[in-house]
């Protein structure tokens, strides 16, 4: 039992001895030491700059998106990441050098720390330049925390009758929320739901009267006015040069490191959301050399109309700004008649602002390159309604005409079928649409009445420019969110509608 207990305890023993043996010839000096303490910095130098850089090209998005926002809480969260942003940054430069200024302001003349390189020196006054710029941003986003009134100062309020500074005093009443979960409804924008019911059967948003006056879906009624927002030009300044500073010394990062652009990873995701495919122009290159030929992708009606109960910021362009719709003329005066497609539900149909309307016809499964201005390829009678129907040219009756098309109701066109402004969406399934479209003055519009002053304008306004075409779509690919994207040549072109008696 001896033996074996010192046969266990031998291999520790010679450990230890080796151990001290082995540091004994060898003391560490001085300088060595400073070496294993710098190495660690200089390994992970890369490691943690890479990060701070993206962490300020992310932080720099963030402050652009809270400057048009509304929501003030953007603001306020922006303003305490600042500080955070800019003290560790302060603490990664201050172990790397004592004193950063100094050696970036004469980085010729001042000598270059010895666990630096010439690179890294490049990557560390870039964080440093760009940390010192984005400090500039503390008034400006103090001014307009404070402009907007939601600086949340702590004041010193008078005592009441009994009251003594050793009363315990509750700063801040708690929040009530008896609705944990659910997204609290602004008070500013309590906004009701004027949509029609029935989406299927009419457009994505109530049809107004032109011409006359009526009366509104709730009396006195007036939506909420969305804030506009300009950012201020001083601090697109300052975050465009913190950003220039860190994209200069992205070249000195080691070869594969790459930092990501938060913002062209937005646009990238907003293309994604809405826009085409950069291939799916190439696929159909051939069909779009084609006169009067396009390419669109068509969205949900919802895509376009602002959330109830949301604030927007109204100088931001909107879906259809950012993605307009395709332009079906090409006349160079300000009337472009355009193909307003959108989904309804499961069906395609038209926006329909002002007296503008369309009727739809699915003619099944014929390729656009077949179809002619004498649409030889439809059978009748469906050719002859769709080149030989004449709008009526009274405004009371344009509009008329357009519930019939958007109901199905009182329809006197002799057709074996009823003739809608609206089809179900098919793949691979051809439409040919009848598009009637104006341009009417703003005063009629709004059912203005022209003043005796204005009475010189009546025959300007009388000038009304509109147009009457036949377009033919075709849906070619379905995504999963519903939306599809479609090829769409302009087939014939008829003459302009007039309005008579306006």
């Amino acid at each position: 039992m001896r033996y074996i207990f010192l046969s266990v305890l031998l291999p520790f023993c010679l450990t230890g001895v080796s151990r001290s043996v082995l540091a004994g010839p060898y003391p560490s000096s001085p300088s060595d030491n400073h070496t294993l303490a710098s190495e660690p910095i200089n390994e992970n130098f890369y490691t943690q700059a890479q990060r701070l850089m993206q962490q300020q090209l992310d932080f720099i998005a963030r402050v652009e998106q809270a400057l048009v926002s509304p929501d003030a809480n953007r603001m306020r969260v922006v303003r305490g990441q600042l500080i955070f942003h800019t003290k560790n940054t302060e603490r990664f430069l201050k172990r790397q050098s004592q004193n950063p200024q100094s050696l970036c302001s004469h980085r010729d003349t001042s000598p270059i720390p010895s666990q630096l390189t010439q690179p890294q020196v490049e990557i560390y006054c870039a964080l440093y330049a760009s940390s010192q710029e984005l400090l500039k941003l503390t008034p400006v986003l103090d001014q307009l925390l404070s402009r907007r009134g939601e600086l949340a100062l702590v004041r010193e309020l008078p005592l009441v009758s009994g009251e003594r500074l050793s009363d315990p005093v509750l700063a801040i009443a708690p929040v009530q929320r008896p609705n944990l979960g659910k997204p609290a409804t602004p008070f500013a924008t309590r906004e009701a739901n004027l949509a029609p019911i029935n989406q299927a059967a009419s457009t994505s948003s109530p049809l107004p009267i032109v011409g006359r006056v009526g009366k509104t879906a709730i009396a006195n009624y007036r939506p909420p006015v969305q804030p506009a927002i300009a950012p201020p030009a001083n601090a697109l300044t300052v975050l465009a040069n913190a950003k220039g500073f860190l994209t200069a010394a992205q070249v000195a990062l080691p070869a594969g490191t790459q930092l990501t652009d938060s913002q062209e990873t937005a646009a990238a995701l907003d293309r994604f959301a809405y826009g085409l495919d950069p291939q799916e122009p190439q696929t159909y290159a051939q069909f779009l050399q084609l006169p009067r030929t396009g390419i669109f992708r068509v969205l949900a009606a919802a895509a376009y109309q602002r959330p109830l109960n949301t604030l927007w910021n109204r100088l931001q362009p909107s879906v259809s700004q950012r993605y307009p719709f395709p332009i079906l003329s090409d006349a160079q005066t300000g009337f472009k008649p355009s193909l307003t497609l959108e989904l309804i539900g499961d069906r395609f149909q038209m926006q329909h602002p002002g007296v503008d309307y369309s009727f739809m016809v699915d003619v099944g499964d014929i390729p656009l390159e077949k179809l002619d201005h004498k649409l030889s390829a439809i059978v009748s009678p469906t050719r002859e309604f769709l080149l030989n129907y004449q709008p009526p040219q009274q405004l009371e009756a344009l509009q008329v005409e357009r519930r019939r098309f958007l109901t199905g109701k009182h329809q006197h066109f002799h057709q074996n079928r009823v003739m809608l402004a609206s089809a179900p969406a098919k793949l691979n399934h051809t439409y040919l649409v009848r598009s009637l479209q104006f341009q009417l003055p703003e005063m009629i519009l709004n059912s203005q009445l022209i003043p005796t002053a204005k009475q010189r304008y009546i025959k300007q306004l009388k000038q009304i420019q509109s147009s009457d075409l036949i377009v033919a779509f075709r849906p070619v690919r379905q995504r999963a969110d519903g939306s599809y994207t479609i090829l769409w040549r302009v087939i014939h072109e008829l003459p302009a509608p007039q309005i008579v008696q306006l």
